[in-house]
């Protein structure tokens, strides 16, 4: 990728508003570009559509006087990691948890489900659902990610631990005997190509013993 086209600001959209080359900006994005980065018409930025596609676009002024993205080219990237990661996050106080899904998406995470632990006092409404997606969506954008993760609805621990598949599973625990997690990848990786995998990270005070109980029981 060119110097040119890493400086360029990148705008996440869905798949709809793309039609025919041109990219249907809605409101929110209009006023982005237009208001707070004081973008013109003429202006380049990199489109991304969050699955993994990404586009160099102009801006242009619609008939009505609003602003369209005209795409240029397809763009041959790749950012993401080798590896998709599903992070089963249990859900800390506070706004604690908007900054583990804007960390995380820096990261490289895949797929972010919040979880309901013994120790969980957040009871998230769906206001906070969409500000977590909303975050996801700006830090993908800011960090150059190929996708925005998936933000899944808030799972029980039960429905969290039977909702892992035959995907290689990490429970993390704060103190024990128990593998460090790197040393425990490495084991993982010399005796199989992983391709996805799922974490498991408590709240504050850890997982209960009834909780490490049943996420050994499942393997």
């Amino acid at each position: 990728m060119s110097p040119i086209v890493k400086a360029m600001q990148r705008i996440a959209v869905e798949p709809q508003q793309i039609l025919d080359r041109t990219i249907y900006l809605n409101a929110a994005q209009e006023h982005y570009l237009k208001r707070v980065l004081r973008s013109k018409v003429g202006d380049r930025f990199v489109a991304m559509d969050g699955r993994g596609q990404w586009w160099e676009a102009q801006l242009v002024m619609d008939e009505d006087g609003s602003l369209l993205g005209e795409i240029d080219r397809q763009l041959d990237v790749l950012t993401e990691l080798p590896v998709s990661v599903t992070l089963f996050a249990a859900l800390p106080k506070g706004s604690g948890f908007d900054e583990v899904v804007r960390q995380t998406t820096e990261l490289g995470v895949s797929r972010i489900v919040p979880v309901f632990s013994q120790r969980t006092l957040l009871n998230p409404s769906s206001n906070k659902l969409k500000r977590w997606r909303r975050i996801a969506t700006e830090a993908a954008e800011q960090s150059e990610r190929q996708i925005v993760p998936e933000l899944s609805e808030p799972l029980s621990f039960r429905e969290a631990v039977a909702a892992i598949g035959d995907v290689p599973a990490y429970f993390c625990v704060a103190r024990g005997t128990v593998p460090h997690f790197h040393a425990a990848l490495q084991t993982a990786l010399q005796e199989v190509s992983l391709r996805d995998l799922s974490i498991f990270i408590g709240p504050e005070g850890g997982w209960t013993t009834d909780e490490v109980r049943q996420a050994k029981d499942t393997g």
